[in-house]
């Protein structure tokens, strides 16, 4: 699938399998362009929660930097004197109440089988902040204003769950494809038209900007640089955090089941570090026994001194603590470039509220 999502929509892709998907995209487009021309036209009425809520989205599936992005605007919230609480839809987790809360501010109250890896990454990074799951988050936002006293609400991965108003619609895009090879899904990531962007408030643009264009279809947006910056790199087993200059010069095997593997390989080597052997697992990828004793395998044959991982596969490797005590997690952040516009207009917004 990833293959086929990675030629250009000019050549149209080739074969049966990709005929197939792209008679798939015809009703998701169908389905999708209905439902938003229903909200646009007031026809599928928006709930407003009583305090603002800042949603952070993409067009595409996987990749762009939703978690980082959040866990820093929930930080420079924080940092101002807000009281903001993030409320994320649980992808994966197994929990079902309408409900959940992953971390109350103080303490992480459920695990990431519950919750999926994403909120509990959320809430290790962002102490102090509560972290509530459930796939109706008006529910959510309700539960986080009269439990926590939010009085901000960030709406992670939300620019799709258009059922809940939002102050400010933040969109993430890879600057190098935008827009993926131009499809919807299954035939592409895209999650809807790139026309869609009309609705978003600021522009975000991760990845490679030196190969990015100018999009037409957010040319009137405030447009900013999300930039993902290596912070460290931490001891799997005793969380102990050396600086990521200690990777330079050693050889690695490295493995990762996020949405962009590959930027993470592309991280190590940037950091100076030779990595010598590397296996991309799928987004949110389950760990079993047989998996961890491949990778052992694969690290001893390819003659590395170290195994590094993500911080987000390290929470999915929880249940195996032996395997998680030989690794390293590279720990990334996000920053906004220029940082002081992009924080003033945020504020700015809030103000208005």
């Amino acid at each position: 699938m990833k293959e086929i999502w990675k030629g250009e929509r000019r050549t149209g892709g080739s074969g049966a399998f990709a005929a197939a998907l792209s008679l798939l995209s015809l009703p998701y487009g169908g389905l999708t362009a209905v439902r938003n021309r229903f909200y646009d036209g007031g026809v599928l009425k928006q709930q407003k929660l009583p305090r603002p809520v800042i949603s952070v989205g993409n067009l595409t599936v996987g990749g762009t930097g939703k978690t980082p992005t959040v866990i820093f605007i929930a930080i420079l919230l924080k940092e101002r004197g807000y009281r903001p609480a993030v409320l994320s839809r649980g992808y994966g987790g197994g929990a079902n109440a309408a409900v959940n809360v992953v971390s109350d501010g103080n303490r992480i109250l459920m695990g990431w089988r519950e919750t999926g890896d994403e909120p509990i990454l959320i809430a290790r990074a962002a102490p102090g902040i509560p972290v509530l799951t459930g796939s109706r988050r008006l529910l959510t936002g309700r539960a986080a204003v009269e439990r926590f006293g939010a009085d901000v609400l960030i709406l992670d991965d939300g620019f799709q769950h258009r059922s809940l108003f939002r102050d400010i619609d933040m969109v993430l895009l890879d600057a190098a494809r935008p827009f993926g090879n131009g499809f919807l899904l299954p035939r592409g990531p895209l999650r809807e038209p790139p026309i869609s962007l009309r609705r978003a408030d600021i522009l975000l643009r991760s990845g490679d900007a030196e190969k990015g264009e100018p999009l037409r279809e957010a040319a009137s947006l405030p447009s900013f640089r999300a930039i993902h910056k290596p912070r460290g790199v931490v001891a799997g087993g005793t969380q102990r955090i050396e600086t990521a200059a200690a990777l330079l010069g050693q050889k690695v095997f490295a493995f990762a089941g996020i949405g962009s593997p590959e930027a993470f390989r592309r991280s190590l080597m940037e950091l100076g570090a030779a990595v010598v052997g590397f296996r991309a697992f799928p987004d949110h990828h389950p760990y079993g026994r047989s998996d961890i004793e491949n990778l052992r395998r694969l690290a001893t044959e390819s003659g590395a001194a170290r195994i590094v991982t993500t911080e987000k596969d390290g929470i999915r490797l929880a249940d195996f603590p032996d395997f998680l005590a030989e690794l390293f997690l590279l720990r990334i952040a996000m920053e906004m470039t220029p940082d002081e516009p992009f924080a003033k207009l945020i504020f700015s917004r809030l103000a208005v509220e």
